[in-house]
């Protein structure tokens, strides 16, 4: 059964951003990614170098829906990335201040506000959507 696309129109289609974005191999959202953090991990904000790597982590764990979009992906620290696992980000947040971390916590609810509004406009990826909504709220309680 093949899944039918929305008809143009009602805001669900994708944009001439989004195919830009799908484009876009996973190293080059990597060093958007990278970019946006200001080159350091997203979690505990220590600088990306030649021995502290930065890898690809998703705010919604693909194991829960998550799309491999840079809307869903920061830049973080391959100990921040396999510590975490597929906790979420607010869980994650958490942790992080446990241990003395003090992760932006502003700019990860931007990027899963703006994971959100990718989901509704591109539509599908329901459990992504619900998970960033649900990501969003826990986030706010926290910044």
């Amino acid at each position: 059964m093949s899944r039918r696309r929305p008809p143009p129109g009602d805001g669900a289609v994708d944009g001439p951003d989004d195919r830009e974005h799908d484009a876009l191999p996973r190293t080059a959202r990597l060093a958007r990614a990278v970019e946006r953090e200001g080159g350091a991990c997203a979690w505990c904000r220590r600088p990306f170098t030649p021995l502290v790597v930065p890898t690809t982590d998703h705010l919604v764990p693909r194991v829960r829906g998550g799309p491999s979009w840079l809307e869903n992906e920061v830049a973080a620290c391959s100990r921040c990335n396999r510590a975490r696992g597929h906790l979420g980000a607010a869980d994650w947040v958490r942790e992080c201040r446990g241990r003395g971390w003090d992760p932006d916590v502003d700019h990860l609810l931007a990027v899963v506000v703006e994971l959100g509004a990718t989901t509704r406009r591109r539509g599908g990826h329901r459990r992504a959507r619900d998970a960033a909504e649900a990501q969003e709220r826990r986030l706010r309680r926290l910044a």
